[in-house]
């Protein structure tokens, strides 16, 4: 059988560049009918965004997923209609209080962009419940639904069938995620990526895929998308942040695990944990332009002009 890879286990070879300079290197990227200047997402955690930055984000071209925990999604659905964000986009789990709160928004008609079913398990018939209900309501036809996580083919085809927009990849690859050394499942995200893109051409699939999680340094990010990936999932890179919502204990980011104790507030089915981070001393802001820069010469040192052609760039195992 073939080794499984994390993105620690390879390295992406240069080749020749025409371009003159790697700020002509084009990071942008689609999703839907929007526009972004990155392909990269905050992670919908607790301790990575809330309103103000997803807010920010909406209006800066950038593309975010507002978490579900604690928060009324009824009310930031409808705040961000009162001050016509460029971009609603919300998570729901797949229980009752979900329903809910969708009823109340279509109630309102209330406009939502995209609906991320987000639970730990998206390979399961809670997932298709969800996704048959929100596109059985007219109210939603225009609203793309991200569903998630899943880290297998099957999985991957059956989200795609049951009617995913995009979907959410990635089983236990988190640093605060601890489903690994609880239950013993996970997939390398590297190789986990290479085969769900495989299937996907295989197939003639045309469903995006984010990749979610595993990322420890910028460059990850290339190598997720050289994997196959059409957007990447970043939660560690931006709860260091001065201005992310981890809270800081003795001059450290606190950054937990959507299934720890810390944020379910009980210790049921516990797989997160939570991990002291370094303040890397930038802003949200200062962090994206980071990343775009970092972006730019990861497409100049491959020999391409935008991002969309890191795909498959050639890479070695190390």
């Amino acid at each position: 059988m073939d080794k499984k890879l994390y993105y620690d286990d390879i390295a992406l070879v240069p080749r020749f560049s025409k371009l003159v300079s790697r700020k002509d290197a084009d990071v942008s990227t689609d999703i839907g009918s929007f526009k972004l200047k990155l392909p990269v997402i905050p992670a919908n955690m607790r301790c990575v965004i809330d309103e103000q930055i997803a807010h920010d984000l909406s209006e800066g071209g950038y593309f975010y997923i507002m978490h579900r925990f604690d928060i009324d999604n009824y009310e930031f659905v409808e705040t961000a209609n009162k001050q016509n964000w460029k971009l609603i986009s919300i998570s729901v789990g797949v229980k009752e209080s979900d329903i809910i709160a969708l009823t109340n928004i279509i109630g309102s008609n209330l406009r939502v962009d995209f609906i991320t079913i987000d639970i730990a398990h998206g390979h399961s018939t809670n997932m298709k419940s969800m996704i048959q209900y929100i596109k059985q309501q007219d109210h939603f036809k225009n609203t793309k639904i991200i569903a998630g996580n899943i880290c297998t083919a099957d999985g991957y085809i059956d989200l795609c069938n049951w009617g995913a927009d995009i979907v959410k990849v990635g089983v236990g690859p988190g640093a605060a995620c601890t489903t690994k050394l609880k239950t013993g499942f996970t997939y390398p995200m590297f190789s986990c990526i290479l085969d769900i893109d495989d299937i996907r051409h295989r197939y003639n699939k045309t469903i995006p895929i984010i990749a979610d999680g595993g990322i420890s340094h910028n460059g990850d990010i290339a190598k997720a998308i050289t994997a196959g990936a059409d957007y990447v999932m970043c939660g560690k890179l931006f709860s260091e942040c001065i201005n992310s919502p981890a809270p800081v204990i003795n001059g450290q980011k606190s950054y937990f695990g959507s299934a720890s104790s810390h944020n379910k507030g009980h210790n049921r089915n516990i797989e997160g944990r939570i991990v002291t981070l370094e303040n890397n001393g930038m802003t949200y802001q200062e962090k994206l332009n980071e990343i775009e820069q970092d972006l730019q010469s990861s497409i100049s040192y491959a020999g391409v002009e935008c991002v969309a052609n890191l795909y498959r760039t050639r890479w070695v195992q190390i």
